[in-house]
């Protein structure tokens, strides 16, 4: 038609802000690493106190030369003093080491772990057909290289000083002419520690290795029991001395210490 207006449409394109950059990387990096930061935290709250340290030790001192952590190796390892306070993790933590070993069920009731005054008390249990030892013998049984083995393994990281006990049970020793139960005790804590040395306790760990024959009995009211024949390894506080190993020997803590006693002659007797 004359005279229409032309109808012009404009149509505007919609523009893009400008370029938005990184910043959303960067606080997403900084949200990552405040929930690594968390959870390393919560790890370390229901860590060992010996984890604590061991960490707070690599943070004071990333290149492991501090002499209050890590072993005398730079930077490897972890060797910290376990204090008396530290006695009942240590214990739960061997008790569940022990736990893993295939014959478990059949040696369970033949192993006690106490805390004493001392330091931690590992004591393993004969029975009438012998557990740990071969009857009437020095030599460990095959139960008993395995678990004196395992100890070794666990106690060797520690710098803690480690005593070793032999006790017998007051059954009179039949074997060769002058050798009684203060012989068989001595050698038998002597063989542990042998044995252990050559499985991972270090050499300068081992404080004292004592023989004690029949004058520490586990259980005073029954002297021949078998369970009063056994080995014990004591892991001592820092503060501890040696010479009070007596005192948390178990329930005959009144009986002379047999160390400080030269052996005796008694009638022969059987293991």
């Amino acid at each position: 038609m004359e005279g229409a207006r032309p109808i012009i449409i404009v149509k505007k394109k919609g523009g893009h802000g400008g370029h938005h950059g990184g910043a959303w990387k960067v606080a997403y990096a900084d949200f990552v690493t405040a929930m690594m930061a968390l959870f390393i935290v919560l790890w370390l709250l229901n860590s060992s106190k010996k984890i604590q340290e061991a960490v707070g030790g690599y943070f004071r001192d990333p290149m492991g030369s501090a002499k209050n952590a890590g072993t005398n190796m730079t930077g490897a390892g972890v060797s910290l003093p376990i204090s008396k306070d530290d006695m009942p993790k240590l214990k739960e933590d061997l008790e569940k080491r022990i736990q893993q070993m295939s014959n478990f069920d059949k040696l369970k009731h033949q192993i006690d772990i106490t805390v004493t005054p001392e330091g931690l008390r590992i004591e393993l249990i004969e029975t009438e057909k012998g557990t740990f030892f071969n009857l009437g013998s020095s030599g460990p049984s095959d139960n008993g290289k395995q678990l004196l083995s395992l100890l070794a393994n666990e106690l060797g990281k520690l710098p803690n000083h480690v005593s070793i006990e032999g006790h017998t049970d007051a059954k009179p020793y039949i074997g060769k002419s002058g050798y009684s139960n203060w012989e068989l005790s001595a050698d038998r804590a002597n063989a542990a520690r042998r044995l252990m040395q050559q499985s991972g306790l270090g050499e300068s760990q081992v404080s004292q290795v004592r023989g004690y024959a029949d004058q520490m009995l586990r259980t005073p009211d029954d002297p021949l029991n078998a369970s009063n024949r056994r080995i014990s390894v004591i892991v001592q506080n820092l503060e501890a001395k040696p010479e009070d190993a007596a005192k948390s020997a178990g329930p005959a803590e009144d009986a002379a210490p047999a160390s400080a006693s030269p052996p005796r002659e008694v009638a022969p007797k059987h293991e």
